[in-house]
């Protein structure tokens, strides 16, 4: 099976019932990884703070597998390492006054004394006043009102991308994983996650046009970059932005 590479799309969830833990020598390290065998063609790798996850066709046997995993070993074991050794960034404290960033500006936060709402105002850049009970209920708070105007506008870019592809806008859902940005069901429906806010509308429209792309070819093949490409002409350098964007994406 040809190895084929994989967006770091991933997410924090237990192991689902077709995944498998396992683990592999690498030189002189112990790798352990999770094997996820499913509906596809090829065997993909992918790294991310989980460590290594490979999905693989059902038919494909373990020694493919492996065979795959040791041609890369050194691919495999670089990544491990920057993942390792990458930076965490630190939390953000919500005080007055406090920026941060949403669709390529910034917002300014600012706190009152109120019953627990977020109230936006009219200005450019972005104001908005979070009307509190308590001090602790800032973060949730925050949280809230970002993930209102992200489904807004995600729905909104949702209802143009399957225009273009001819298909209804699908079932949107709003999801929290640490760095998985979106994934596609064709039961389900789309989910993005609402820290997409924080970044430019292009790059929100990259992984919107990503999403959709799935439900017309459900893998990473030349096909799938095809329909991405129709959707979205420049999507390699809004792929790259949102590597680059993703570490410093604020968390609270």
């Amino acid at each position: 099976m040809p190895w084929q590479p994989e967006l770091l799309f991933s997410s924090e969830k237990p192991l689902a019932a077709d995944e498998t833990p396992r683990s592999i020598a690498l030189g002189d390290r112990i790798v352990p990884y999770v094997l996820r065998r499913a509906k596809r063609r090829t065997i993909g790798l992918s790294i991310d703070h989980r460590g290594l996850r490979v999905g693989a066709p059902r038919r494909s046997s373990l020694l493919e597998v492996e065979k795959i995993i040791l041609r890369h070993g050194e691919w495999v074991v670089q990544k491990l390492d920057e993942w390792r050794t990458r930076r965490r960034p630190e939390l953000l404290r919500i005080v007055d006054g406090v920026q941060l960033p949403m669709l390529g500006s910034q917002l300014e936060v600012r706190l009152a004394l109120g019953a627990n709402r977020g109230v936006w105002g009219a200005s450019e850049p972005a104001i908005l006043t979070l009307c509190l009970r308590s001090p602790d209920d800032a973060g949730r708070m925050l949280e809230k009102a970002l993930r209102e105007r992200a489904r807004e506008l995600f729905l909104e870019r949702l209802a143009h991308y399957a225009e273009l592809l001819g298909v209804a806008p699908p079932r949107l859902t709003l999801s929290a994983a640490r760095t998985r940005w979106g994934s596609c069901s064709l039961k389900s429906g789309i989910r993005l996650n609402w820290r997409l806010i924080h970044f430019p509308r292009h790059v929100i429209d990259y992984v919107v046009a990503h999403e959709l792309a799935h439900l017309r070819e459900m893998n990473h093949s030349p096909r799938f970059w095809s329909v991405v490409g129709q959707l979205y002409p420049d999507y390699r350098a809004a792929r790259d932005e949102l590597k680059a964007l993703a570490t410093h994406c604020p968390h609270w």
